[in-house]
Order: C-alpha cells, then sequence, then structure tokens
C-alpha cells in the first residue's frame, strides 16, 4: 500500500512530502485522496450524495496523541476499504511541529490562534499553522453543499487533567440554535457532558462554527500521554461514532443524551500574582459549593456565586491575559427540552 495512507502519522511525523504525481490517487472502493500539505489530506468518495462534508483534526495540541493516531488509522480503513466512505472527509493533524517535540506547543497555544487571532502574534511559530488551517477548512467547505447539518467539524482533544467525566465535548457559541444531531452523535460517541460556551472564542472549532458554517466540537477524550502509550480501545465510543457519520449510519437512539453544563464565567490571570485555590490535581467538573474562594490577584477575587458551580481546565501556568479556569453550572433539562 501506500506508505502514506499506510501510516499517515509516521509519514507526517517524518516530514515527507509526496512528489506532484504521487500527491493524489484513487483506493479501495474508488475513494479519492488528495495530499494537500503536511498533516492535511482530503478524501473524495466515488459515488458521493453530496449531502455530508466532514473535517475531522487532532493533534491541534501536539501531546495529545491518542486522538492523532485514530485519524492515522481511520485513514488506512479508509484506503483498504474497511472503512466505507459516503461523505466528503478532510482529515488534519494539527500543530505537527510540536507532535515531533512531543509538548503541546513551540510558542503559543495553537487552540488560541484561530479566528485571524494569528495575525496578532506574527512572530509566533503557530501563526502560519493557524492561517494554514483556517485556509484548509475554509476551501473544504466552501465546495460542501449549504444543506442543514452538511457540514461537521470534529476537532479531538485529550485533557491535561482527570475529569468527572472523562470523555466531554466543547460547542462553540455562534447564536446559532442548538443541532439536536449533534446531541445525538455524541450520544453515539459515548460522551458523558456537554459544556456549552457562552461567548465566542479562538478555537479551531469555533472558527468552523462561526466562519463556516460547520457542525462543530471540541472533544476533550482523556489524558495526554506519548504515542504508542496510549489504550486506544478506550476511545472506542468516538472511533466508532466518527465511522458511523462518514459511512451514513445510524447511532443507538436508545442511550440517554449527554449532561450539558453552561459556562457562566471564567478565571482569568490578569498577572504572575495569580493564585488558584484549588488542589494541582483537581479534576474537571469538580463541584464547589457558593462562597468558595477559587482565584486571587491582587485586588481580583473569585467566589462561588451560585449554588453549584464546576470547575473546568484550572491552569494557573497560562500567560498572564488568558483563561485560567471555566466556571459552569448544569443545565441539561433546559438545554436539552429546546433542541431544534
Amino acid at each position: 500500500m501506500n506508505a502514506l495512507l499506510d501510516d499517515f502519522l509516521a509519514y507526517t511525523l517524518a516530514g515527507t512530502r509526496p512528489a506532484a504525481d504521487e500527491a493524489q490517487g484513487v483506493c479501495a472502493n474508488g475513494v479519492r485522496w488528495t495530499w494537500l500539505d503536511d498533516g492535511i489530506l482530503q478524501f473524495e468518495p466515488a459515488a458521493s450524495t453530496g449531502v455530508r462534508s466532514v473535517l475531522a483534526s487532532a493533534g491541534v495540541h501536539g501531546d495529545e496523541t491518542a486522538p492523532i493516531e485514530l485519524l492515522s488509522l481511520l485513514v488506512r480503513d479508509i484506503a483498504e476499504g474497511q472503512a466505507p466512505l459516503a461523505c466528503r472527509l478532510l482529515v488534519i493533524l494539527g500543530n505537527i511541529d510540536a507532535m515531533r517535540s512531543a509538548c503541546r506547543y513551540l510558542d503559543d497555544d495553537l487552540n488560541r490562534l484561530f479566528s485571524g487571532r494569528h495575525q496578532q502574534t506574527p512572530h509566533s511559530h503557530e501563526a502560519p499553522r493557524a492561517a494554514a488551517l483556517e485556509q484548509a477548512a475554509t476551501q473544504f467547505f466552501c465546495n460542501a453543499s449549504g444543506a442543514p447539518g452538511a457540514r461537521w467539524h470534529i476537532d479531538m482533544h485529550t485533557a491535561i487533567r482527570a475529569s468527572v467525566f472523562e470523555q466531554f465535548a466543547l460547542l462553540p457559541h455562534t447564536g446559532a440554535p442548538l443541532s439536536r444531531a449533534m446531541f445525538e452523535w455524541l450520544r453515539d460517541a459515548s460522551i458523558a457532558a456537554v459544556l456549552l460556551h457562552t461567548t465566542k472564542g479562538n478555537t479551531y472549532s469555533h472558527f468552523t462554527a462561526e466562519v463556516c458554517g460547520a457542525e462543530a466540537c471540541t472533544l476533550e477524550l482523556g489524558k495526554v500521554r506519548p504515542f504508542g502509550q496510549n489504550d486506544l480501545t478506550r476511545f472506542a465510543g468516538t472511533d466508532k461514532a466518527l465511522r458511523h457519520l462518514l459511512a451514513g449510519v445510524e447511532g443507538d437512539a436508545a442511550a440517554p443524551l449527554p449532561r450539558v453544563f453552561t459556562v457562566i464565567d471564567q478565571l482569568t490571570k490578569q498577572s504572575e500574582a495569580f493564585e488558584l485555590l484549588v488542589a494541582a490535581d483537581v479534576a474537571n467538573f469538580t463541584p464547589y459549593e457558593q462562597g468558595t474562594l477559587l482565584a486571587r490577584d491582587g485586588e481580583y477575587r473569585y467566589e462561588v456565586h451560585h449554588a453549584e458551580e464546576r470547575i473546568v481546565f484550572p491552569n494557573p501556568t497560562v500567560k498572564p491575559g488568558l483563561r485560567a479556569g471555566l466556571l459552569v453550572v448544569e443545565t441539561t433539562g433546559e438545554t436539552l427540552a429546546a433542541l431544534a
């Protein structure tokens, strides 16, 4: 088999670039493939209904290896005809230089540089990659159907710390109604909880949702581990659901939809004096009672003001001006009742 398709991860990490006459071809079942750039590979099925286009990305943080390995295996299985493909597919491995260095990023968090923010950090090592990934998504979706639910982006990550809900999703805020189809897909992926953003962000999934009109989500699927040390069976739910999405197969409608949490505030690191007053190993979604002091920074204080708030992504080591944690409250009932 073509080395590029047989082990897309190894091919990409090695920095190999195909010759011009070897950058595209036809694999099993008449599926056409095109290598577009480092870590960017597009597939077109032999007989497409023209309805669905899916962007599947991983490695936007270079040390989040399990989803990268899943995508590489998916590429191999599509090429061999083991994974049916009934839609257009763009596979993206994000921060390749950070992947090679086994680190999260080199200069700046790539997942904070989208929606044009890379233009504010022109000398950052990550800025050109953010621009390239924006362009890849824009070009892919400009040739996609504009029908409702036709455009999807699944951006897969793993978390730095443990979580009360080991696998959860984050949905970007665009002002559009929430999609029942996305919640049903997340159920198929065995996602236990969904976090709803309430402000615009600079993540890759926010960019594709707002600019490209995609049903987009960021998935947190477990813990950061080095390449080769992941138990990929722990990610079987997402792998199955992604393959179902690509094949046009419906999921299990009997399982319950995920619990839902909505962001109500965030902790912002204003200076190097910032103190996060929780244990260093506190799990994502850990609940705190009203009145609990969670952070301080000079005159800034954050106390829990709802009966219960949960903390997600606590990280006091971020640069000043960036988010050091999110506060969420459960909104399962009202959210699921309002799904379109």
